[in-house]
């Protein structure tokens, strides 16, 4: 039954490796970048290049006489124009090029550290979020007339072809009306067939936006585009367009390809990076998505390339008989990915947050856990008002939520190592027969009254709140550029130089911590197992540990430091502690009844 403890202990590390290699991990340090420049405030992004990508200064392309404004009856309008919609909360910028929401700048979400510079989403893009992306005649260069303007609305108006009156209107959400959210903003395009005739308009997609890299630190493994079709969420990586794969050594791996298309139902869709993200909720479901791959430029000292994902919506849309007119319509919210605010969107807007992306995450049940864990961290922290002090506090929450199993499982270790002797001289009494080892070995546990399975179950019934905090603090947009104790962004890597002065080989102290607490807990914990191997692939565990989480946000190191000098207080306390004593067997008889005590009493 040892064996089968460790080959348990041995799946448990596997899986935790899984978690590790293949599930999301924190980006490696990196020199701090600027953000990105700003499109230039005249002009429409550049055109695309045939590969699908824009060119390396996409969005500030300006518009020139050699620029076609397809089929534009309107020559009166002969420049681009920004309107601007605001409120505290975002400050959205609506361009006449295509006419749409060419970006928009979160007042509460700052760029970069120490500076006042919001974070604006869409900033570097092939296209403006809504515009028309395949519709002949109507895309980013179509220049439209403004026909209104406010700072809470916009009217956009294009005529194409003297045929179809093209309306684009964009208004702030208001307090009281449904949905309403400061990041939303709702959209309607109306078509107006302007002649005597039927006229088909055929299929038409609306842009998502682009969402790039946060930083020169991020490597995009967060970058993805999102489906809702009513029931199920779907991810689209950046790597389902890069192709290669594992099949890619033997010449069947996936090819590169510049756009990806998926037909399907879409209840909404959005583009998005680890923290923020752009959602279009149409009034009718979408037809399909079309995702691509963005070059754009690169971050100062980034070693990598700027690869962004742009994503479209695809609709149907009807023929317009004479004088006819059809509508799309929905609601765009570009916003930081808080679970408490998209939770209160009417179409589960709350699944684009990655709590189920991943097999691991839904197995854990992290889509579950994992909201509940957000909405708890972020009452911790309106009551503390340090968001370090209420990640410290939430891990503690956890591991007293998760005592009784943890004090089951190492009482159940203690008496497994206090029991190795015994099982030893069995191993070595029947050595030849496998068979009489395993029955006396049962034998030996069940007058022990230990179950050899007790050092197991019970930490598995604590991983959901684990692997959902953990799931949890990955993109919680508030966590972003906050200090804690020596940490400038508790959100990154919590680096305070760099051994020898060399850019890849940072110094972070809170992983170096939690590496500390699990050599220490490896040493107070009683091991089961006698086995020499076994022990020192124990003891080794904690160092590759270490350095496979020597990235990790800072966040994520100081939960498992916490959690690390929780389980070392715990573990010294059930060593000290007595174990309870046995009662003696009682003895029986042959026909199954113990025997009376029949000794006469002394007169």
């Amino acid at each position: 039954m040892d064996k089968k403890n460790f080959v348990i202990g041995a799946v448990l590390l596997v899986a935790a490796f899984s978690l590790l290699i293949f599930g999301p991990k924190p980006p490696p340090p990196a020199p701090a970048a600027p953000a990105p420049a700003e499109a230039s405030a005249t002009a429409p992004t550049g055109t695309p290049a045939a590969t699908g990508t824009a060119p390396a200064n996409a969005s500030a392309a300006t518009v020139s006489a050699a620029t076609p404004v397809v089929a534009s009856v309107h020559k009166d309008v002969a420049e681009v124009r920004i309107i601007t919609l605001e409120n505290e909360f975002i400050s959205a910028r609506l361009t006449n090029a295509g006419g749409a929401v060419r970006d928009v700048a979160f007042r509460k979400y700052a760029a970069t550290q120490g500076k006042p510079d919001p974070y604006v989403f869409n900033g570097l893009h092939e296209d403006p979020l809504l515009a028309f992306t395949d519709f002949p005649g109507l895309g980013r260069a179509t220049l439209f007339e403004v026909v209104s303007s406010s700072a809470t609305e916009a009217v956009f108006r294009h005529v194409l072809d003297g045929r179809i009156e093209v309306t684009r209107t964009y208004r702030l959400t208001r307090d009281g009306e449904k949905g309403a959210d400061p990041y939303r903003i709702r959209h309607e395009t109306t078509f107006r067939n302007l002649g005597t005739g039927t006229q088909p308009l055929g299929k038409a997609s609306l842009s998502l936006g682009t969402a790039g890299l946060i930083d020169g630190a991020d490597v995009g493994q967060y970058l993805n585009v999102v489906t809702f079709d009513g029931s199920d969420t779907h991810f689209t990586e950046r790597s389902e367009l890069e192709g290669g794969g594992i099949g890619s050594i033997v010449g069947a791996g996936r090819q590169a390809v510049a756009t990806l298309e998926k037909p399907g139902s879409i209840v909404w869709a959005a583009a998005k990076n680890q923290y923020f993200t752009s959602i279009y909720t149409p009034e009718k479901p979408g037809a399909g998505l079309a995702v691509r791959r963005i070059e754009l430029p690169p971050f100062p000292g980034a070693n990598h390339p700027h690869i962004g994902l742009a994503g479209a919506v695809k609709f149907d849309l009807p023929a317009l008989a004479a004088n006819g007119s059809a509508t799309l319509q929905g609601t765009l919210y570009v916003g930081p990915q808080e679970y408490r605010r998209l939770s209160r969107f009417e179409h589960n807007e709350d699944r684009v947050l990655p709590y189920t992306q991943y097999f691991f995450n839904r197995i854990f049940l992290s889509g579950y856990v994992a909201p509940l864990q957000n909405i708890l961290l972020n009452l911790t922290h309106g009551w503390v008002g340090n968001w370090g002090v209420a990640v410290v506090l939430m891990t503690l929450i956890l591991k007293i939520i998760s005592l009784p199993f943890t004090l089951a499982a190492s009482r159940s270790a203690k008496k497994m190592a206090k029991l190795q002797p015994e099982l030893q001289a069995i191993r070595e009494k029947h050595k030849d027969n496998p068979q009489k080892q395993q029955q006396a070995t049962m034998e030996l546990f069940k007058e022990k009254r230990i179950n050899p399975l007790g050092g197991c179950i019970p930490i598995l019934i604590t991983f959901p709140l684990f692997i959902g905090f953990f799931a949890m603090l990955q993109c919680t947009a508030e966590l972003r550029l906050q200090p804690f104790l020596w940490a400038k962004d508790l959100a990154a890597p919590d680096t305070v130089g760099h051994l020898f002065g060399i850019a890849w080989l940072p110094i972070n102290i809170m992983p170096i911590l939690m590496g500390a607490t699990m050599v220490i807990q490896m040493r107070l914990t009683p091991s089961p197992s006698v086995d020499n191997m076994q022990m020192k692939m124990m003891q080794f565990m904690p160092y590759v540990f270490t350095l496979f989480c020597y990235g990790f946000s800072c966040a994520l190191a100081l939960y498992s430091t916490v959690n690390g000098i929780f389980t070392i207080a715990q573990q010294v306390i059930v060593n000290r502690m007595k174990d309870a004593e046995e009662a003696p067997a009682a003895a029986a008889v042959p026909g199954g009844r113990p025997m009376k005590n029949v000794t006469p009493k002394k007169k």
